[in-house]
């Protein structure tokens, strides 16, 4: 099932809008007033394929549970940008109430929903909505398989390890026909292995390495290949944090603020509570005083030398080019570390990119 929505040829571009509330020093309300006016932009610009739609629970680091009600307030303020999901959490979710949510946002914002798709990867969402982390992998696949069947059988019927359905109408049905193109959000080898074995097309993540991303996307062409699927045509949006600034050096800063912040998040002690006792990959240690900090910034600096694009537009430009042809880079999925980033983006450099 490949992703469409994002056809043509050449770089194509969009953003994978967070809600971050860092240090909760701005009201929430206010972290939201500011990316939709960042959409607004995305829609003026003409620039952008499609605005993706991050969700989390239960943490700063991306205050939206809900990328369907934040996609319905998108769709009522634009008229060309597409609307994504990166990702939908679709192993918490009842599938059948997933399908419709998703086919009602494609109704009323006219077909232009873009359908990604993801397991998760906090053990601590799981421990709160009751579920087996063990069993999330086929969970997951099972629930994207009966959205998928929900938006193309005029009636479902569904029997699967997870869920049973019989003779059920699900409406509404998408205005896309048959559906909303869908990605799979896939970072492990295994998974990208069993996507690219069931023909789906795939959402590749912000904080892999580059050259972890190359790779990632080599396996999984060959993998497309090996199982008698297309890689023609193909759209694979490839996620990468973003800062821009007048000069390499306030670039740099930018990048490693972005970089502490994440890092700081990842390793938060109230996720680490709520992970507790969930048998999955073991969370950052805990480090403790000065010892801790000077941990966070190495592993921040690893981040900005390794995953962050930075650097003043021109550099920014090289940067991206050099990244269509050392890993195969042709659609990408933009998160900008700083207003004044996006805004540099938009404006200075991928103009110079779409020449």
């Amino acid at each position: 099932m490949s992703g469409g929505g994002a056809g043509g040829r050449g770089l194509q571009f969009g953003v994978l809008q967070f809600f971050s509330w860092p240090g909760r020093r701005v009201p929430l309300t206010t972290v939201y007033r500011r990316a939709l006016e960042r959409i607004d932009l995305m829609e003026r610009s003409g620039v952008y394929e499609a605005v993706w739609l991050a969700e989390h629970h239960f943490t700063p680091y991306s205050v939206s549970p809900s990328v369907s009600v934040m996609g319905a307030l998108v769709a009522a303020r634009t008229e060309r940008l597409r609307i994504g999901t990166a990702v939908s959490l679709a192993a918490m979710y009842h599938p059948l109430r997933l399908a419709e949510e998703i086919a009602l946002l494609d109704v009323v914002s006219g077909g232009r929903v873009n359908w990604g798709a993801g397991r998760g990867n906090d053990p601590g969402e799981f421990q709160v909505f009751g579920l087996d982390l063990d069993r999330s992998y086929a969970l997951f696949r099972e629930n994207v398989d009966i959205v998928v069947r929900a938006w193309q059988d005029e009636r479902l019927t569904y029997h699967g390890d997870f869920h049973t359905f019989e003779d059920i109408e699900v409406l509404p049905k998408p205005l896309q026909r048959p559906g909303p193109p869908v990605w799979l959000a896939s970072s492990s080898p295994d998974a990208i292995a069993w996507a690219a074995a069931a023909g789906y097309s795939i959402l590749m993540d912000p904080h892999s390495p580059h050259t972890g991303i190359g790779a990632k996307y080599a396996a999984y062409r060959d993998g497309l290949a090996a199982a008698g699927h297309a890689t023609e045509g193909r759209v694979t949006p490839m996620a990468r944090l973003i800062a821009v600034a007048p000069t390499d050096e306030e670039a740099r800063a930018v990048a490693l603020r972005g970089a502490q912040w994440t890092v700081a998040s990842m390793s938060d002690p109230a996720r680490r509570r709520l992970s507790k006792g969930i048998r999955a990959a073991a969370p950052p240690k805990a480090e403790h005083g000065e010892h801790a900090g000077q941990e966070r910034r190495s592993r921040a600096e690893r981040y900005v030398d390794e995953v962050v694009v930075h650097g003043s537009p021109e550099r920014v430009v090289d940067r991206i080019r050099a990244l269509q042809e050392e890993i195969g880079l042709h659609y990408l999925l933009c998160a900008p570390l700083s207003h004044s980033s996006f805004v540099l983006l938009t404006e200075e450099v991928i103009p110079k990119l779409l020449r």
